[in-house]
């Protein structure tokens, strides 16, 4: 068995595996993102691609590479064109043109013969053409361009440049180059770094046939101060396009963060109830997104305030007309233990059956008007005539014998008059309605059915021929549990929510119930129910 559950398991797992990835799931998997603030995001998302412009500045590095491949090239073309200048000329010529080629190519250039000895020196024959910087004397500047340097070199892994140390031999030996070039016959280029970050290149090439070599030296500090500038430019290109995506950034989330903050906070205090009157702000002045958001949130709350409002008066309500059955029937009970006189029990009998029969019409009552709204809500609208529902009703009344001797008149369009609803519920409505007017008419009153329809409307009107409802009272009879009933009507027969749950049904179908008087004048009160009209065919109307 355990081994039966085991594969039983495991082919679960399998099919599992191959289900499609519920994209609500995918969602939930970003809870690491959704724990960063809002503000974070928008900075993050507005400086990133900026840090990564930024880091063009690391790759400067291939810049300087390339310019020093070219400085190469230059280095060993002059040192072998002096070389074969030098080459056969007398020591005077030669010397002439160390300081002459010196002066013009600003580089220090120096004369080896075949035993490695140094014997002409073209800054100790005339003016020294450049000086190598000594970094203590630099400024704040210089000194963080060279500390910039180091950074980049470290960053982008830059191959170790040994350091440029002017040797106080004067021989060849401390050149390797020199003796390279002495002894493969071909020049050699070397680069090392001055002691303020500088290039130093090198370039030692032989001197005719007799052992003899040339060094130059040139210190390109042009290179380092083009990638600087370079560098510099960028730098402060992105510093500043930087500073103005935080300040945009910080700007945007103030726009989008701080007006969510206080619908959040204006919520919690909603959610917590400790103020009543929290005031959710509508943001007025937006017409975008997050006003549209407050004005949706600040109605919300109105509305959960109003259906809180609903909701607790109807349960004092409910407690009320409750406790006046109960009361009545605990009075009953209690006296019918101390009575022995049959005739008395048994109309304490008939009053304890009467208020548990108006206990039950009570519940059934209100469990119907606190569940309608929902129900409604679940349920699928269809589109029908409305006259003909009406005619439906009416002849099964008139079968049922519901109308207690009042004649019913209908009168009906010519055309359909469709309309989009639950018939169910509103049928419900319309029964109430015609049972309001058999209660309020005379024996023999007649009761008149109007259906009419319109551009926009189909309008269902019951008039009775009662006493009719004064203006100052038509809308309290929609209240619940308002009952004004005639005087010859049992007691306790109406629970006072029928017209409220026809107004709720009514509402719910984007429609209206209201009160109006009879179109001829004549002695009594009209309710007229109003429900959008349907395009013949439509099902989504609503």
């Amino acid at each position: 068995m355990a081994e039966q559950d085991t594969t039983t398991q495991r082919a679960t797992a399998a099919v599992k595996s191959r289900l499609p990835v519920d994209p609500s799931q995918a969602f939930e998997r970003m809870s690491l993102l959704d724990r960063v603030s809002l503000t974070a995001r928008i900075l993050a998302v507005n400086i990133l691609p900026l840090a990564l412009l930024g880091g063009g500045i690391f790759y400067l590095d291939s810049y300087r590479a390339q310019l020093l491949d070219e400085r190469y090239k230059l280095a060993r073309i002059e040192a072998q064109i002096t070389a074969e200048a030098l080459a056969g000329a007398t020591r005077e010529r030669q010397e002439a043109l160390l300081i002459q080629i010196g002066k013009e190519q600003n580089m220090r250039l120096r004369m080896f013969d075949a035993e490695g000895l140094l014997w002409a020196d073209s800054f100790a024959l005339d003016e020294p053409r450049f000086t190598l910087d000594d970094p203590a004397d630099d400024e704040f500047g210089l000194r963080f361009a060279r500390w910039l340097d180091r950074m980049v070199d470290t960053v982008v892994a830059a191959e170790p440049v040994p350091d440029y140390i002017e040797p106080e031999a004067q021989t060849a030996e401390p050149w390797p180059e020199l003796v390279r070039a002495q002894e493969q016959g071909v020049s050699q280029i070397v680069l090392r770094d001055a002691p303020d970050g500088t290039p130093v290149i090198t370039a030692a090439a032989p001197v005719g046939l007799n052992g003899a070599t040339l060094l130059t030296t040139r210190n390109a500090v042009d290179i380092t101060e083009s990638v600087r500038a370079a560098r510099s430019t960028l730098g402060i290109g992105v510093a500043l396009t930087l500073l103005a995506s935080i300040l945009l950034s910080l700007f945007l989330a103030r726009t989008i963060v701080m007006p969510l903050q206080s619908l959040s906070r204006a919520a919690s205090r909603v959610r917590l109830g400790r103020e009543r009157d929290v005031e959710v702000p509508r943001l007025p002045h937006r017409r975008d997104e997050i006003g549209l958001l407050a004005r949706s949130v600040s109605d919300m709350t109105e509305a959960l305030r109003e259906r809180i409002d609903a909701t607790e008066h109807f349960a004092a309500d409910v407690a009320h007309e409750i406790k006046n059955p109960l009361a009545s029937l605990r009075s009953a009970v209690d006296s019918l233990g101390k009575v022995e006189d049959p005739d008395l029990r048994a109309q304490l009998i008939d009053i304890a059956s009467h208020d548990v029969r108006r206990i039950d019409r009570l519940v059934t009552e209100i469990s119907d008007a606190s569940r309608v709204d929902a129900e409604i809500s679940r349920a699928t609208f269809e589109t029908f005539d409305m006259a003909e529902l009406v005619e439906n009703l009416v002849a099964s009344r008139e079968d049922r014998g519901l109308n207690q001797g009042r004649p019913i008149v209908m009168a009906r369009p010519a055309t359909p008059s469709f309309v989009y609803g639950v018939p169910m519920r509103l049928e419900r409505v319309i029964e109430n309605l015609i049972d309001n007017a058999v209660s309020f008419s005379p024996p023999g009153g007649t009761i008149d059915l109007a259906v009419t329809n319109d551009a926009e409307c189909v309008t269902l009107t019951v008039c009775d021929r009662g006493p009719g409802i004064p203006v100052e009272e038509r809308e309290k009879v929609f209240r619940r549990f308002h009952s004004v009933r005639p005087d010859e009507e049992d007691f306790g027969n109406h629970s006072g929510l029928g017209l409220a749950i026809g107004r709720t049904i009514a509402e719910a179908h984007d429609g209206s119930l209201s009160v109006a008087d009879r179109p001829d004048n004549a002695p009594g009160a009209c309710l007229v129910l109003a429900l959008p009209e349907a395009r013949t065919g439509s099902a989504a109307l609503k």
